[in-house]
Formats: structure tokens, C-alpha cells, sequence
């Protein structure tokens, strides 16, 4: 074999390599996404589950419009507007070009296998981040203000601060240093938020206040269902955190602000978070819920950390998410009299409140963006600031606008009467149990995440 044929030969091995380099980037996302759809059975079921089963089918019809609406707005102006708005709120059209509907970007293209797969990631968090909102307002909003409301969380509000804060350039992370591996802010917050501003106009739901304001408890049909959903959710988040890994053929892994990391670190952290949440959780509670939801909490509150903590680190902020979130739920529920029927507010909002502001307490890793300052506590107080406004102002304000239109919630006599009656119309269990049976006194514990 001559020079050139050798050179030939390696040119082809080259391609080959960067071929399968590429192949194994696009599989990886294909997988984080798919194990991303999981968290949506999760949701459903908690849902359906810690609903009275007079409601048990319109809580899980609400999640599947939200997810199926959300997919199309997203591909529409979702994507564009990640790109486009990473300096604040004036757009960048000519970073934004791949994103419009019309480019070669968004559709079939031999030349291009990242696009699609890195949009159908970010559209699972969308929807991600809808669902959570979906949970605090079960048994009495309407379908129809809920998939208004679920648009705008998930295909703008939170694309408009993952822009901000979860993009190479975004002007949270150039300006202040703002690092949140894990999404806690950009998904958790503003999802938290924006479900508190949407409660405190819903008001709560009929009997879950006594007259003289004490919480009454009102149990879902179905306590197992909603523990399977927990820990499907929990299954479904590593996608979720796969995908906060950028792939990079030939070199190592590198987070979304540039940072190397492995997935070892992200597995030993994950699951001390993990741990830690339901142990938190279960000393304060001793509630199978929010043994789950704390769990979820837990890993919240280590999320912005969990490329860069020492596992017990990771641990303690579990630890930390699992006490705190129940409290924060207790708190809001017996001093604003705010009806969070499964503790979205709590869970996720203070849950992602924590996780930001802990990296800002332990952390003195730098940036590794160029000019970016290195992280730092008030760099995170500022942009949790920043979230926590970006979720609860439209979430209120739109809310609002909603409850003053008589648009938000269901008449009375429909949400006694229960929503699967009115909203779907469908019997959950049509051979064992009327689905207009009243279940609002049956004694318990309150279904509270």
C-alpha cells in the first residue's frame, strides 16, 4: 500500500469515527428524551391519584392537552425564543434564524443530527415544566384557561429564562456568574412560582377550608397511584439531567455553561440527593407523599450543584429540600389559606429556591465561559430573584385577568357535581363506583406533595 492509499484509508477511518462519534450524540438524546416522556406518566398518575375520583380523568386529560399543545408551540415560537432572547428581552434575529418554523434547521436534513434532538429535549422540559404547574390546581380550573395558561409557562415563560440563564450566553450567567446545572431555576421556579400566582387567583377548592379558615383534608382515591407516579417522575429524571449534559465527540462531557463534568458525578450526586430528600421528608412528615415529593425536593435542592458537589454535600442539600419543602406547604396553606393540592409551590418553587442560593452558600467553583464572573452568592440570589419574578408575574397576572373574566375556574355546582362530569365527560371507574359519588368528607390525611 502506497502514501496515498494510506492516507486515504485513514481519511475514511476519520470519517468513520466522526460518523459514529455523531450516531452515538443523537442516540444518547433519543434516549434522555424518550426516558423524559416517563416523567409525564409519572405526573399523570400522582395527579389522577391524589385526585377524589369525581375528578380523577379530568386531572389526567389535563396533562395530556398540556403535553400535546405544548409540542407544536414550542416547534412554533418556543425555540426561536430560546435563541433569540438569551441578552434579556431584546431579540437576537440572526441567532434565532435555525429556530424559525420555515428553516432547514426544523425539519428533515441528512446534514444536521442535533437540531431535532436538542429540540425535542428542550420541548420535554417544556412540558416538564407545565406539568408541575398542572398538579397545584387539579379539581376545579377550567380545561380550557388551564392549556392557555400551560402555553404560555411552557413554550414562553420558561424558555424566556432558560434563555436567560440556561444558554451559553445567556445574561445571567455572563453578568452574574448564575450557574444551575440542573435546571432548579429555569424549570423548578419558574414552574413553582407561576403555580402560586395561578392558586392564589383559583382560591381554594370547596371544603378545603373550614368556615373559620382551618385546612380540611381532602384524600385522593387513590394512594398507591399516586406513589407510583412519585417514583416514576423520579425514574423519568434522569433524562431529565442527561439531557442538561452537552456530548461532545472525542472529548469529555461538558455542562450547558461549558463546564466538564462526567455522568459518574452526576449519578453519585443524584442519588445522595435522592436519599437524602425522603429522609428529610419522612423525619418531619412520616407521610408515604412527601417521602416521594421529598425525594423530588431533595434532588431540586442539589440540582444547580450536582456537576460539581462532593456527594455528601449532594446529600445534605437533599436533606435540606426534604425538611423545608412540607414546611413551606404547611406554612402557605394555614397562613394565605392557598389551596396547592398536591404542594407544587413547595416542592418545586422553594425546592429550586434552595438548590440556587445553596451553590451561591457552599460553591466557590468558577465559570469557565470567557468573561464570565465565577459563582457567586449574591450572583444566585439575584437570578433566583430573577426566576422567582419571571414564574409568579404572568402566572398572577394572566391568572387575574382570567378570574375577573370569569374564565379561570368551574361554576360551583360543576366542581360539587366533579370535573370528569363536566370537562371530559367520562366515568373513571364505571363498573365499581358512581362517578358522581361525593368523596370530599371521606377522613385521611391530606393528599399534599
Amino acid at each position: 500500500m502506497d502514501q496515498a492509499q494510506v492516507a486515504e484509508k485513514l481519511a475514511e477511518l476519520q470519517t468513520l469515527i466522526e460518523m459514529s462519534g455523531t450516531i452515538n450524540m443523537e442516540v444518547f438524546y433519543w434516549w434522555c428524551t424518550g426516558l423524559m416522556v416517563i416523567i409525564h406518566a409519572g405526573f399523570l398518575a400522582y395527579e389522577m391519584g391524589a385526585s377524589r375520583l369525581k375528578n380523577a380523568l379530568a386531572s389526567g386529560v389535563k396533562n395530556i392537552l398540556a403535553f400535546a399543545f405544548i409540542i407544536p408551540t414550542f416547534f412554533f415560537f418556543g425555540w426561536w425564543i430560546y435563541l433569540a432572547m438569551y441578552n434579556g428581552f431584546v431579540p437576537d434575529f440572526a441567532a434565532a434564524e435555525a429556530g424559525l418554523p420555515w428553516s432547514s434547521a426544523m425539519g428533515p436534513n441528512l446534514t444536521d443530527n442535533a437540531s431535532g434532538i436538542f429540540w425535542g429535549a428542550f420541548v420535554l422540559f417544556a412540558a416538564t415544566t407545565a406539568s408541575i404547574f398542572s398538579g397545584a390546581v387539579i379539581e376545579r380550573i377550567r380545561m380550557s384557561s388551564f392549556i392557555i395558561l400551560a402555553i404560555i409557562l411552557g413554550s414562553v415563560v420558561w424558555i424566556l429564562g432558560a434563555a436567560w440563564g440556561w444558554h451559553p450566553q445567556g445574561w445571567l450567567t455572563v453578568e452574574w456568574g448564575f450557574h444551575d446545572f440542573g435546571a432548579a431555576g429555569a424549570v423548578h421556579m419558574v414552574a413553582g412560582f407561576f403555580a402560586l400566582g395561578v392558586t392564589i387567583n383559583l382560591g381554594a377548592r370547596i371544603g378545603r377550608f373550614a368556615p373559620d379558615g382551618t385546612p380540611q383534608p381532602i384524600t385522593g382515591h387513590s394512594v398507591p397511584m399516586s406513589i407510583i407516579g412519585l417514583m416514576l417522575i423520579i425514574v423519568g429524571f434522569f433524562g431529565f439531567l442527561g439531557g442538561c449534559i452537552i456530548y461532545s465527540t472525542g472529548a469529555q462531557w461538558t455542562t450547558i455553561f461549558g463546564t466538564p463534568t462526567t455522568l459518574s458525578s452526576i449519578s453519585f450526586n443524584t442519588l445522595m440527593a435522592f436519599s437524602g430528600g425522603i429522609i428529610g421528608s419522612y423525619v418531619i412528615t412520616r407521610q408515604p407523599f412527601w417521602m416521594m415529593s421529598g425525594a423530588l425536593a431533595g434532588i431540586f435542592s442539589a440540582a444547580p450543584g450536582l456537576d460539581l458537589y462532593y456527594p455528601p454535600l449532594a446529600f445534605l442539600m437533599g436533606i435540606t429540600g426534604g425538611v423545608v419543602a412540607p414546611l413551606a406547604d404547611k406554612f402557605i396553606t394555614e397562613k394565605f389559606k392557598i389551596d396547592d393540592a398536591v404542594g407544587a409551590f413547595a416542592v418545586h418553587g422553594v425546592g429550586g429556591l434552595i438548590g440556587i442560593i445553596g451553590l451561591g452558600v457552599f460553591s466557590g467553583f468558577p465559570n469557565v465561559i470567557e468573561g464570565a464572573p465565577a459563582i457567586s452568592f449574591f450572583g444566585q440570589l439575584k437570578s433566583a430573584v430573577v426566576m422567582a419574578l419571571l414564574g409568579f408575574v404572568p402566572g398572577f397576572g394572566l391568572s387575574f385577568l382570567m378570574a375577573k373574566a370569569g374564565f379561570l375556574r368551574v361554576p360551583p355546582k360543576a366542581e360539587e357535581a366533579g370535573l370528569d362530569l363536566v370537562e371530559v365527560p367520562l366515568a373513571a371507574y364505571p363498573e365499581s363506583v358512581p362517578a358522581t359519588a361525593d368523596h370530599s368528607t371521606t377522613p385521611g390525611n391530606a393528599v399534599t406533595a
